[in-house]
C-alpha cells in the first residue's frame, strides 16, 4: 500500500501513480496498430462486397444497392451467413454478435484476456457478413478486434488485470477512432460502456491511443468528417428546441422498440430445433428478401446516411429504412451473426428525422435527421455523451451541440425509464451477469474512520489482574461481545492486541492469577487504523491482511488508542448513503406574510379586528 495514503496530507483527488506513464506508452503503440487494423477491416469489407455482388477483385468501397443480380441477390446473404456459422462453430463462438457486448464480457469475466484467434476471425467474419449484404456497421467488430489486439499486446507484458483492461479498451477506442475519425467520441464510448470507471489511470492511456489512431488515420485512410454537412443555425429558438424535445421522445420510443425487436428475434431463434450455427443462414434469408425489395437496406449504408444528413432522400427511401432495414437488422442480429449496431442506428435515426422534418420547424437541410441520429444512438446504447459527440465529429457541425443535447438527453431518459437494460447490456445479462451502468463516488471514499469508529471500548492494562480479565469477557447486551482488546500502558499507548478467543482460552486455563501470562498472548505488532483515513483504505487493509477489526490510534511516534473499528462499522457508511437516497424532508418552509393593512382587512371581513404584531426586538 502506498505510504502516502496513510497520511491525510497524502490524499488527493485521484489515486493514479507513475505507472500510468508506462501504460500510456504501450497504449500509443496499440493506437498505431489498431489504426492499421481498422484500415484492414475496411479493405476487407470492400473486397467481400465486390466479390459477392460484383464478382470482381477490388477493395474499393461499393454499395450493394448497385448490384445487377436480380432475384439471385436473395442467396448472397445466405451464403455469407453460412460461412459465418461455420467459422463460429469450428473457429470461435466469440465472433457471434455485434462486438461491444463481447468486449464487455471479456473485461468482466475473462480478466481482459482475448484469444488470439478472435483477433483474426472477428474482422474476417464481420467483413464477410457486411460484404454479403448484412445491414451492419463496422464499428462493433472493430471495437472487438481493436480490443483483442490491445489485449494480446497487453498479455506480453507483466500487467495486472486492471491494466490489461485499460489496454483492451485502448485498442477498442483506437479502432473506432480510426474508423470514424471520432477520437473524442471513442474515448467517451470507452468510458460510458467499457471501462466501468472514470479514473485517470485508465482514461489517459485510452485517450492517448484514440488520439494516436486518429492522427494515423490522416495518413492511411484520410481526414474526416465522414458525413460533412452545411453548418446549421447557431440558435434555433424556442420552437426548434421544442421540436428537439419531440424528436428525443420519438427517438426514445424507437430505441425501445428496436431493442425489444432484437431480443424478440433472439428468443425466437432460441426456440428453433436446430443448431445455432444455422441461425445466421435464416437471418441471411431475411436479409436477402429485404434487400431484394429495398436494395438500400443492404450493407453498411454510409452513402444513405450521408444523403440523410444532407436532406437529399425521398419518402420511399425513408419508409424503406424504417420498415425493411429495421426488420432485417433486428432479425439478423438476433440470429447471432457478426456485425455492428452504430451505423444501422444512425441510418434508422436519420430516417426518423426525415419524417419529423415534414412536420417540425425547418432549421436547415438535414437538421432533424442529424438530431434524431444522435438521439437514437444515445438512447439505444444508453450512452448520451457518446451520441452527442459522435454526431458532432461525424459532421463537424458544432452548431448542433445544443439541439443534440436536448434530444439525446430526452431519448436517454425515455429508454432508462422504459427498459431495464440497453441493447448492449441485455446480452450480457442473458449470459447470467448483472452490469450496472451508474458510476458514483463510493461512500467509503468520503467518510473517515473517526466518523464510524467505536470509542466506548474495553482496553486492558498490560498488568491487568485476573479478575479484570474475567470482567472484560462480560457481554454488554447493548453493545454485544468485543472481539479484540487493545493492550495499553498507563498512558493509553498501544502495546499490542489480544483477541477474545485467546483471552477466553487464557482465563479458562488459569483459575488463579494470570497476570504474568497475558504477555504471552499479546500480538505486539497489530495492524492499526488512523482516525483521518478514508474508509476505503481500511477496507483495502482488511482485504490485504484478512483481519476484520483494528484499533484506531492517533498519529505520532507513540500510538495512543482512541477507539476500535470493525467490518460491521463500515456498514454505517452504506447506511448514511441509503438515508441520503431515500429520506425526504423539507429543509425550508414557506411562510406567507401579508401587508398589515391587507391582514387587517381580511380579519375585519372575517368578523373582528386583528392586533398589530409587536415590532421586532433590536
Amino acid at each position: 500500500m502506498d505510504n502516502r495514503e496513510n497520511d491525510l496530507s497524502g490524499l488527493g483527488d485521484f489515486t493514479t501513480g507513475t505507472r500510468v506513464i508506462t501504460i500510456g506508452v504501450i497504449a500509443v503503440g496499440i493506437g498505431i496498430v489498431s489504426a492499421y487494423v481498422a484500415l484492414a477491416l475496411l479493405k476487407l469489407i470492400g473486397l467481400f462486397t465486390n466479390l459477392f455482388f460484383f464478382q470482381r477483385w477490388s477493395t474499393a468501397f461499393a454499395s450493394p444497392a448497385d448490384h445487377t443480380l436480380g432475384p439471385f441477390v436473395i442467396l448472397v446473404p445466405v451464403a455469407g451467413a453460412l460461412m459465418i456459422g461455420f467459422m463460429a462453430r469450428y473457429g470461435s463462438e466469440r465472433i457471434r454478435g455485434h462486438g461491444i457486448p463481447e468486449a464487455i464480457e471479456a473485461i468482466l469475466i475473462n480478466g481482459s484476456r482475448v484469444e488470439p484467434k478472435v483477433a483474426v476471425l472477428k474482422p474476417l467474419s464481420a467483413a464477410i457478413s457486411i460484404g454479403s449484404g448484412g445491414p451492419f456497421g463496422a464499428e462493433g467488430p472493430i471495437i472487438m478486434t481493436g480490443g483483442a489486439v490491445g489485449s494480446l499486446i497487453a498479455q506480453f507484458f507483466h500487467l495486472t488485470s486492471a491494466e490489461r483492461k485499460t489496454l483492451l479498451v485502448a485498442g477498442a477506442a483506437a479502432g473506432m477512432s480510426a474508423t470514424f475519425a471520432s477520437p473524442v467520441a471513442a474515448v467517451l464510448l470507452a468510458v460510458e460502456l467499457l471501462l466501468f470507471e472514470w479514473k485517470p489511470r485508465s482514461m489517459i492511456p485510452v485517450a492517448l491511443a484514440s488520439a494516436t489512431a486518429a492522427a494515423a488515420r490522416r495518413y492511411i485512410i484520410g481526414l474526416g468528417p465522414l458525413f460533412p454537412v452545411t453548418p446549421h443555425p447557431v440558435f434555433i429558438g424556442p420552437q426548434g428546441l421544442a421540436g428537439c424535445l419531440i424528436a428525443g421522445l420519438l427517438a426514445g420510443g424507437l430505441s425501445a422498440l428496436l431493442t425489444l425487436a432484437v431480443y424478440a428475434a433472439e428468443d425466437s431463434f432460441q426456440r428453433l430445433p436446430i443448431h445455432w450455427m444455422w441461425w445466421p443462414a435464416i437471418g441471411g434469408l431475411v436479409i436477402g428478401l429485404g434487400g431484394y425489395v429495398f436494395p438500400q437496406a443492404l450493407g453498411v449504408g454510409y452513402d444513405t446516411i450521408g444523403a440523410l444528413v444532407q436532406g437529399d432522400v425521398t419518402g420511399h427511401v425513408i419508409v424503406g429504412i424504417l420498415i425493411v432495414k429495421s426488420i432485417i437488422w433486428s432479425v439478423s442480429l438476433g440470429s447471432g451473426t457478426s456485425g455492428g449496431v452504430l451505423a444501422p442506428l444512425l441510418m434508422m435515426g436519420g430516417a426518423l428525422g426525415g419524417i419529423e422534418a415534414t412536420v417540425l420547424p425547418y432549421e436547415g437541410a438535414g437538421f432533424w435527421p442529424l438530431v434524431s441520429m444522435g438521439a437514437i444512438l444515445g438512447g439505444t446504447m444508453r450512452s448520451p455523451f457518446t451520441g452527442i459527440i459522435f454526431a458532432l465529429e461525424l459532421t463537424h457541425d458544432v452548431n448542433m451541440l445544443l439541439p443534440l443535447l436536448v434530444a439525446v438527453t430526452i431519448a436517454h431518459a425515455c429508454t432508462v425509464l422504459l427498459l431495464r437494460r440497453s441493447i448492449l447490456t441485455e446480452k450480457v445479462a442473458r449470459r447470467g451477469f448483472h452490469l450496472s451502468r451508474e458510476y458514483a463516488v463510493d461512500p467509503l471514499e468520503i467518510l473517515f474512520a473517526r466518523e464510524v469508529m467505536r470509542s466506548n471500548i474495553v482496553a486492558l492494562p498490560a498488568g491487568a489482574p485476573f479478575d479484570t480479565l474475567v470482567k472484560s469477557l462480560h457481554i454488554d447486551p447493548a453493545k454485544g461481545p468485543q472481539r479484540l482488546y487493545p493492550i495499553v500502558d498507563e498512558n493509553q499507548q498501544l502495546m499490542g492486541v489480544v483477541t477474545r478467543v485467546d483471552l477466553q482460552r487464557l482465563v479458562d486455563g488459569a483459575p488463579g492469577d494470570a497476570t504474568a501470562q497475558i504477555t504471552a498472548i499479546v500480538r505486539v505488532t497489530p495492524t492499526v487504523a488512523y482516525p483521518d483515513e478514508p474508509l476505503r483504505l481500511i477496507v483495502h487493509r482488511m482485504a490485504e491482511t484478512g483481519l476484520t477489526r483494528f484499533p484506531v490510534v492517533e498519529r505520532g511516534r507513540v500510538p495512543t488508542v482512541i477507539g476500535m473499528i470493525a467490518l460491521d462499522d463500515l456498514l454505517k457508511a452504506r447506511a448514511l448513503n441509503l438515508e441520503a437516497e431515500r429520506r425526504r424532508e423539507r429543509v425550508l418552509s414557506v411562510r406567507f406574510a401579508f401587508p398589515f393593512a391587507f391582514r387587517e382587512t381580511a380579519a375585519g371581513t372575517a368578523g373582528g379586528p386583528i392586533e398589530p404584531e409587536d415590532p421586532p426586538s433590536q
